[in-house]
């Protein structure tokens, strides 16, 4: 397993990069589809990674207390080279219940977390909605438990996610997120 921490593609006020990405619901979903939500939350994840599994309880949480804001998974991985990664994995974790979030996509073309700059998993961005747009409002990690075995002790993402409700700027600082690398094609 490489260890990866995210760096910073996109900046604070950037607009979010179009995408379409097929879904576990059986659907294809673009950025228009969460407009009615105040904020999105994506978060680049995956199936098999251990620092992304032990995220999957707070993003479940955070979609379910939060109507206004959208939690969004999104699966880059080669799952040729980590079948747990696939995309039937994916459906069979949403149909389990171990993911609640609104949706979790496949991006089969690596191309979407290219476009982001997403390097690990989990890797999320916090945008809020700017008229038709959602703007970056926070890059960074979701809380302060680095290692899957930490328990967190700060969630700057709730802390995030509470500015951008009240219309505030976020005021965290950039912290990198840490995980497993998002596992490129050759």
């Amino acid at each position: 397993m490489t260890l990866e921490e995210s760096t910073q593609e996109l900046e604070r006020g950037d607009e979010a990069p179009a995408f379409t990405l097929p879904g576990t619901d059986g659907e294809d979903h673009s950025l228009e589809d969460f407009a009615d939500h105040e904020a999105l939350l994506l978060m680049f994840t995956c199936n098999h990674c251990p620092y992304a599994q032990a995220k999957f309880d707070l993003l479940n949480d955070l979609a379910e207390e939060y109507d206004e804001v959208a939690v969004v998974g999104i699966n880059s991985n080669d799952a040729e080279e980590y079948p747990e990664d696939s995309f039937d994995r994916m459906v069979d974790l949403v149909e389990d219940g171990t993911v609640r979030y609104d949706a979790y996509l496949r991006d089969e073309s690596q191309e979407v977390a290219r476009t982001y700059g997403a390097v690990c998993t989990p890797d999320p961005y916090l945008f809020a909605r700017e008229g038709d747009a959602f703007e970056l409002a926070y890059h960074g990690r979701l809380d302060d438990a680095l290692n899957p075995d930490d328990e967190p002790t700060e969630c700057y993402v709730r802390e995030a996610i509470e500015s951008v409700l009240a219309g505030e700027r976020v005021d965290l600082a950039f912290m990198p997120s840490q995980g497993c690398s998002i596992k490129w094609r050759d």
